[in-house]
C-alpha cells in the first residue's frame, strides 16, 4: 500500500536533480528492493516531486512502499504508528534534521546551470537558452521553487508560506533582506534572542530553501520577502532595526532605502531618512534627495535636514527644488540656517548664469553673523570668482585679501582660496601662473570634495583657462579625472562633459567632441550648460560644413546666449557665435553681446589670457564678413598680446598669415610655419584650414601643393583621433563635381566675374554660368548666396582636389 502523508503538484514530470534521477533509475530497476531512506533538503529542493515520482514507479511495479513527505511535522510517536508493520520500501523526507540509525540518507542540494535548462524547457515546452539558463540560475541560487515560480510569474504564492511562518524566522527573513542578516548583535536585539539561541532561528531561516550558502537571501527569495511578505510585519520590523542602528551610531542607509515608499512616518522613521540621508550624499545625490524628502513628509522640517534636501536637489541637478528651499531659509531666525540658504542660492544662480547676483548672496552668507565655519566655507572664494567673472577685480582682490573671520583652514576652505586667486591672477599681466594654480586647486579639492555643493568646479575654472592658453591635453587631463571622480555631483558632470566636447572639436576630433554633445543631449540643461552645448553643436555644425546644420543649431545657440548674462567664463562660447553670426548674415544681431563682453574685458584691464582667444575668433568672423578693417583691428590686439607666450605668438602670427593669404599677397614657407605651430598647439583644425586655404588661393603650382600636402598631413592627425568620422560619400560635396566645374568653382570663388573667369578658361562667360547652375543643382544650394559659401567651406578643406 502506497502512502503519502502530503500530496503536492510536481513543478513538472520529471524530477531533474541528479540524485534523485539516480534514485528513480534504482527504483525502476528492482522496485522490490528493501529500502529505508531518508530524503533531505531545505523547502523547495523537490522532495514532493521526487516522492510523487517514487509513488509512480512503485504502483507500476505493483509494490507497496510507503512514502512520507513533510516527516519533519510529525512527532516520533505519529512517525512510528505510521510505520508500523510497513514490510516494503519505506522513503520519508524531511528538512534538514539529524537522520536515525539504519536509515540511508538522500540529500538534495540546488541545481546546477544545465538541470536550471531542463526545468525551462520542461517547464515553457521549447529549449532553453544558455545565457537565459544562467541567469536564472543566478537568481534563483539552483532552487528548483524558486526557478520555477519565477518562470511561470508566481513569486505571489510565497505569500501563504511567508504567512505561516514562524515569527522569529520571519523577521530574520526580513532582516536579511534588508541587509542585516549577519550581523548577530543586531540579530540578537531584534529578536530578543541570546547568541546562543540565534542559531536555531537561523536553522529555521534556513529550512525554508531561501538562503544562500553564506545565509543570505536569494534574489529571487529577496524579491518574494520584500514583495509578499506581510506589510506590516516588515514595517514594523525595519523601523526597529533602524531605531537599533541609530541608538547604536550605526550606518542606516541601507535599512532606510527599504523604508521608501512605505509611508512610514514618525521620529524614529524621520530620523532613519534623515541619517541615511547624510550617508548618501557624497555617493548619491538623487538617492540623498529622495531620502531628505521622505525625512521632510515623516515630520523632520530641522533646519539641517532642510538644507540637506537643497544640497542633495542641487547636486543632483534639481535646481528648482534646490532654489526654492534655498530661498525659503533665507528668512529662517538663526543666522546659521539663513546662510546656508544663501550659499545654496548663490550656487543655482552661478549655474544659471546670474554671476553678479550670486557673488552678492556668496558674500552676504559669510559675513551674515558669526557662523561656523561650515556654514559658508569658500563663500568669500566664490564670491571672489563671480566678482572676476563680472569684471570687478577690486571686489574680488578685496574679499580675498579680508577673509570673514574664524574660518577654519580646512583642505575645502584652502582650495577653494587657491582657486578664486588663480582667477584673480587670471586677469593680471600675461598670467604665467594661472593655469598651475588651477590645477594645483583642482588636485588640492579632489579628496576635500565629498558632497559639497559648488557654483564650478576648479577642474572647470582650470580647463577653461587651459582652453584659452592653447594647453588642450591639461584641460582634456583634469575634466576627465573630474568626470571620473564625479566632482561635483551629476550637476557639474554635464558642465564637465561638454567642456571635454569643447577640448576635442578645438583640437579637430570632431567624433569625440560629437560623443560627449551627444552624452548629455536631451537632458534639461540651466543656462550656463544649455550655452555650451547649443555652441559646441554649432561649433561642429560649422566645421563639417554642414550648412543646414549651422543654421538650425544658430537659433538654439543665440537664443541661449541671450538668456545667458555675459560674463568672463563665457567667452568661448560667444566667439563661436560670432563666427556663425558672419555665417549666417546676423553679425549685428551679437554686436550687443560682443560689446559687453569687451567692455567687461576692459574693465579687467584687456587680460591676454581671457581677450586673445575672443579676438581669435572675431578675426574668423571679420573674414568671413571681408571687413579687412576689423581684421585688422583684432590683429593689432593679438599681435600687442603675443609677447605673453607661445600662444598669443602663435594665434598673431597665424592671423597676420589669413590676412596676406586674403589679400593674394603671400609666400608659401610663413603660411606652413605658422599652420604647423597652430598643429603643434593641437589647434589641427585650424592649421589644416589655413594651409588648405592658403593652397587654393595661391597661383603657384609648387606652392599649392606643397601647402596642400601640409594641410593634409594636419588634417590627417585630426583625422585619427576622429576616427569615428565617416569619410565623404562618392558622388557628394566636390566629388560630384567634373574637373572644369571645379576649376570654375575656384575662380568664381575667388572674386571673378563670369567673364573674367571664361576668359581664363577659354570659354564664354555664359558657359561658365551654365557650370555655376549645374553645380547649384549637385550641391543642393537654394539660391547663389547659399551656392558661394558651400563652395567656400567646400573648397577650404584640406581634402578638397
Amino acid at each position: 500500500m502506497n502512502t503519502l502523508l502530503t500530496q503536492v503538484p510536481p513543478l513538472h514530470d520529471v524530477p531533474v536533480h541528479p540524485a534523485a534521477r539516480q534514485l528513480l533509475d534504482r527504483v525502476a530497476a528492482a522496485p522490490a528492493e528493501p529500502l529505508r531512506l531518508a530524503v533531505v533538503a531545505p523547502g523547495g529542493y523537490g522532495k514532493s516531486v521526487l516522492l510523487a515520482a517514487l509513488d509512480r514507479c512503485y504502483r507500476e511495479a505493483g509494490v507497496d512502499a510507503v512514502l512520507v513527505d513533510d516527516a519533519d511535522r510529525l512527532g516520533p510517536d505519529q512517525l512510528e504508528e505510521l510505520l508500523a508493520g510497513a514490510e516494503g520500501p519505506i522513503v520519508v523526507a524531511h528538512r534538514p534534521a539529524p537522520v536515525a540509525p539504519g536509515w540511508t540518507l538522500l540529500q538534495l542540494g540546488p541545481l546546477g546551470v544545465e538541470d536550471i535548462a531542463r526545468l525551462m524547457a520542461a517547464v515553457t515546452g521549447s529549449p532553453a537558452d544558455a545565457e537565459a539558463a544562467a541567469d536564472l540560475h543566478a537568481r534563483s541560487g539552483g532552487v528548483p521553487r524558486l526557478a520555477e515560480r519565477a518562470l511561470r510569474g508566481r513569486l505571489e504564492e510565497f505569500r501563504p508560506e511567508l504567512d505561516e511562518l514562524d515569527d522569529a524566522v520571519l523577521r530574520y527573513l526580513i532582516a536579511a533582506e534588508a541587509g542585516a542578516g549577519r550581523n548577530l548583535d543586531l540579530l540578537s536585539a531584534l529578536l530578543d534572542r541570546g547568541p546562543d539561541q540565534l542559531p536555531a532561528v537561523v536553522d529555521g531561516a534556513r529550512a525554508t530553501g531561501l538562503l544562500a550558502p553564506d545565509d543570505t537571501l536569494l534574489p529571487l527569495a529577496a524579491a518574494a520577502v520584500r514583495d509578499f511578505g506581510p506589510p506590516a510585519r516588515r514595517l514594523t520590523t525595519v523601523q526597529r532595526l533602524v531605531e537599533l542602528q541609530l541608538a547604536n551610531g550605526l550606518p542606516v542607509l541601507d535599512l532606510a532605502r527599504s523604508l521608501l515608499g512605505t509611508g512610514s512616518s514618525g521620529a524614529s522613521a524621520a530620523a532613519a531618512f534623515a541619517a541615511a540621508a547624510g550617508e548618501a550624499l557624497s555617493s548619491d545625490a538623487r538617492l540623498a534627495a529622495r531620502l531628505f524628502e521622505a525625512a521632510a513628509e515623516a515630520g523632520d522640517r530641522s533646519p539641517s535636514a532642510t538644507a540637506g534636501w537643497a544640497r542633495a536637489a542641487a547636486l543632483s541637478g534639481d535646481l528648482d527644488t534646490a532654489l526654492r528651499l534655498g530661498d525659503s531659509m533665507l528668512g529662517a531666525e538663526d543666522a546659521e540656517t539663513r546662510a546656508a540658504g544663501a550659499a545654496i542660492a548663490a550656487t543655482v544662480l552661478a549655474h544659471r548664469g546670474e554671476l553678479a547676483r550670486s557673488a552678492e548672496l556668496y558674500h552676504w552668507a559669510s559675513r551674515t553673523a558669526d557662523l561656523p565655519a561650515t556654514s559658508w566655507a569658500g563663500a568669500d572664494a566664490f564670491a571672489a570668482i563671480a566678482l572676476v567673472g563680472t569684471g570687478d577685480l577690486p571686489g574680488a582682490r578685496q574679499l580675498l585679501e579680508t577673509p570673514s573671520p574664524g574660518v577654519a583652514p580646512t583642505l575645502f576652505a584652502g582650495a577653494a582660496t587657491r582657486m578664486a586667486g588663480g582667477i584673480a591672477d587670471s586677469v593680471s599681466g600675461c598670467a604665467t601662473e594661472t593655469l598651475s594654480t588651477l590645477l594645483g586647486a583642482a588636485a588640492m579639492l579632489e579628496p576635500a570634495l565629498g558632497g559639497t555643493l559648488l557654483p564650478d568646479s576648479p577642474a572647470a575654472l582650470a580647463a577653461l583657462a587651459a582652453l584659452h592658453t592653447g594647453e588642450l591635453a591639461l584641460a582634456e587631463s583634469v575634466l576627465t579625472r573630474a568626470l571620473e571622480g564625479r566632482t561635483g555631483g551629476d550637476l557639474l558632470a554635464t558642465r564637465h562633459r561638454l567642456l571635454l566636447g569643447w577640448v576635442a572639436m578645438t583640437a579637430g576630433d570632431l567624433a569625440t567632441a560629437a560623443e560627449h554633445r551627444d552624452a548629455v543631449a536631451g537632458r534639461p540643461l540651466e543656462a550656463r550648460d544649455e550655452l555650451f552645448f547649443a555652441t559646441l553643436d554649432l561649433g561642429l555644425a560649422r566645421r563639417a560644413s554642414d550648412l543646414v546644420g549651422l543654421q538650425r543649431s544658430w537659433n538654439r545657440a543665440y537664443q541661449a546666449s541671450m538668456r545667458y548674462q555675459t560674463d568672463l567664463f563665457s567667452l568661448l562660447p560667444l566667439g563661436e557665435l560670432a563666427i556663425a553670426a558672419a555665417r549666417t548674415g546676423a553679425f549685428a544681431k551679437l554686436a550687443p553681446q560682443l560689446e559687453r563682453a569687451h567692455g567687461l574685458l576692459s574693465r579687467l584691464g584687456e587680460p591676454p589670457l581671457w581677450t586673445v582667444s575672443l579676438v581669435w575668433h572675431e578675426l574668423h568672423a571679420a573674414i568671413t564678413l571681408e571687413d579687412a578693417e576689423a581684421a585688422k583691428a583684432h590683429l593689432a590686439t593679438l599681435t600687442t598680446h603675443a609677447h605673453c607666450g607661445r600662444h598669443p605668438r602663435a594665434l598673431a602670427t597665424a592671423a597676420q598669415c589669413w590676412l596676406a593669404v586674403l589679400s593674394g599677397t603671400f609666400a608659401p614657407d610663413p603660411i606652413a610655419a605658422a599652420a604647423a605651430e597652430l598643429h603643434d598647439l593641437d589647434l589641427r583644425w585650424d592649421a589644416a584650414r589655413l594651409a588648405g586655404q592658403a593652397a587654393i588661393r595661391t597661383s603657384d603650382r609648387k606652392a599649392m601643393v606643397q601647402l596642400l600636402e601640409a594641410a593634409r598631413q594636419f588634417q590627417g592627425t585630426a583625422a585619427r583621433r576622429d576616427q569615428g568620422t565617416a569619410e565623404p560619400a562618392a558622388g557628394t560635396g566636390l566629388a560630384a563635381l567634373s574637373e572644369r566645374e571645379l576649376e570654375v568653382a575656384r575662380l568664381v570663388v575667388e572674386g571673378l566675374t563670369y567673364k573674367q573667369a571664361g576668359s581664363k578658361l577659354f570659354i564664354s562667360g555664359k558657359t561658365v554660368e551654365h557650370h555655376m547652375a549645374r553645380i547649384r543643382g549637385k550641391l543642393g544650394a537654394a539660391d547663389r548666396r547659399e551656392l558661394l559659401a558651400t563652395l567656400r567651406e567646400l573648397l577650404s578643406r584640406p581634402d578638397a582636389p
